[in-house]
């Protein structure tokens, strides 16, 4: 029985893997800021290291499955929790953990990106230094001159941030023989959209836009694509992101890829 931690385990996307897994027969151990196996503030340096401390105890040190769906969305206040979360606490566990992955049977982890990561290049991300830098402080200042659409900055830029993040540790990972890769979805139905959705500067864009299939996610689809990229039949998969987005990207960058 393989056991999986997974972050933002309450509600959304991770609540649904780890329906899922647990379906499957997995040993699983929820993270989140309250309801959940370990409660941790992801938000906070010393409740990154609680979560890490808890999984490795709860886990033996042994750990053969790591999902992050922990995130906040662009209404989030203040700002700076966003890349807190988003960013900070998902390297944070990733890296946290993955000496215990080494030691797991055929381990991988899958990390929660966003359509979005793509639509801010690093190039032109505003908080990107400051992010790989480990710089909190000076993202926070970036933010602060981003006005009234510094939530979509720290939502974007804290989500582009993190694929390259995970991108940058493919190889050493691959050496370490743990599988790391990105799943980017779209507009899915979960409390993140409702809170978008209630906002009044981006409710309106949110609720016109429509995928190429016609309709939202469901957060089961984000998962057995989680699954999937836990398991063997994704075996050579690896420092890869995958959309699961309805068709958002190809629409909208058809000659990017």
């Amino acid at each position: 029985m393989s056991t999986i931690a997974v972050s933002g385990s309450r509600s959304g996307i991770g609540a649904a893997t780890l329906a899922l897994l647990r379906e499957r027969g997995h040993r699983t151990l929820g993270i989140d800021i309250a309801d959940a196996d370990i409660t941790a503030d992801l938000s906070l340096p010393e409740g990154r290291a609680s979560a890490v401390a808890a999984v490795l105890e709860r886990c033996d040190g042994t750990l053969d499955g790591l999902v992050l769906c922990a995130g906040l969305g662009p209404v989030a206040k203040p700002h700076s929790k966003i890349v807190a979360v988003n960013y900070f606490g998902a390297v944070a566990l990733l890296d946290g953990l993955r000496a215990a992955l080494q030691r797991g049977a055929s381990p991988a982890a899958v990390v929660v990106s966003s359509i979005s990561s793509v639509q801010t290049p690093w190039e032109q991300n505003p908080i990107a230094r400051a992010l790989e830098a480990g710089d909190e402080a000076q993202a926070v200042a970036a933010l602060a001159a981003a006005g009234e659409h510094a939530g979509q900055v720290a939502y974007a830029g804290s989500k582009n941030a993190l694929t390259v993040a995970v991108r940058r540790r493919a190889a050493e990972w691959g050496q370490a023989g743990v599988r790391l890769n990105t799943v980017a979805p779209g507009i899915v139905e979960t409390p993140l959209l409702q809170a978008g959705l209630a906002d009044p500067l981006y409710g309106p864009a949110i609720s016109q836009f429509t995928a190429p299939l016609g309709r939202r996610a469901r957060p089961a689809e984000i998962a057995a694509t989680i699954e999937f990229l836990l398991g063997p039949g994704a075996s050579y998969v690896h420092g890869a992101q995958l959309f699961v987005d309805g068709g958002v990207d190809a629409a909208s960058r058809p000659t990017q890829f």
